[in-house]
């Protein structure tokens, strides 16, 4: 999707036509397509739109650009670019196999249960206050204890700067005041839409065309899974699994897409 978003900024004419050396299986280019209507960066003709324009000025996943536009839009920015740099990296949050409670108990104080994405802001915030005080070393004890990878979040917190330059670069507005919950999650669903999904019987998730899924084991919503949620990724291990998710509103999809 953002190879083709590019490709229609630069004005390369018929994407399925154009001489590449190796093509691309046009199932993907199909899927492209369909993931940049989604996120209304085209129209029904498939021409750029003004969302498009925009996010062809981001260097990220499409996306993860369309969060921060929305974010922008929603008064939510500070909160969505902490997360958005998160999602580019792996999860810091370590959960080995033979570790797996222990690592469950040391990183509870990260845990949300309503949404994993304020449990990003809440390490945010921890990572950010203990690199106030500590060594270098003790920090990296720190990590150790609490499972959590010292050199993710460093590339977290490096990504997160080039981000905040960039967003100031375009002019984009950083909330002056804390954003509500539903301004941020908002903003992520922009980003989301294909990836929703609302539980049935059981345990059992049905999301966008059918698919059939279940909430990862390590999300602080497994134990009291909702009703409706948005998931960062799908990811099959055997069975298909929703990671990094947090609980939605569906009337938020329905002011988001109208166009779906």
């Amino acid at each position: 999707a953002s190879v083709i978003l590019q490709m229609l900024q630069l004005g390369l004419g018929d994407i399925e036509a154009f001489p590449c050396i190796d093509p691309p299986d046009p199932r993907y280019v199909r899927d492209g397509f369909r993931l940049l209507h989604e996120l209304q960066a085209i129209d029904d003709d498939s021409r750029l739109s003004d969302i498009g324009r925009k996010l062809a000025r981001l260097p990220l996943d499409v996306r993860l650009g369309r969060m921060l536009l929305a974010a922008h839009e929603e008064g939510s920015l500070e909160d969505v670019l902490i997360i958005v740099s998160a999602l580019t990296v792996p999860d810091p949050r370590l959960r080995p196999l033979e570790a797996q409670q222990a690592a469950d108990e040391a990183q509870a104080p990260f845990r949300d249960e309503q949404s994993d994405f304020v449990g990003f802001l809440r390490l945010w915030r921890f990572y950010r206050e203990q690199e106030r005080h500590l060594t270098r070393r003790k920090l990296q004890r720190l990590c150790e204890r609490h499972f959590l990878s010292w050199v993710r979040l460093r590339e977290w917190k490096d990504i997160h700067g080039q981000l905040l330059g960039l967003v100031r670069e375009l002019d984009l507005q950083l909330n002056a005041e804390p954003a509500d919950s539903a301004a941020i999650h908002r903003a992520l669903l922009s980003g989301l839409l294909g990836n929703m999904a609302f539980k049935g019987e059981g345990q059992e998730y049905t999301g966008a065309r059918g698919i059939k899924l279940h909430i990862f084991p390590g999300s602080g919503l497994f134990r009291k899974p909702p009703k409706w949620i948005m998931a960062a990724e799908l990811v099959e291990t055997g069975r298909q699994y929703a990671r990094t998710v947090a609980r939605i509103e569906p009337q938020w999809a329905e002011h988001l897409a109208p166009h779906l």
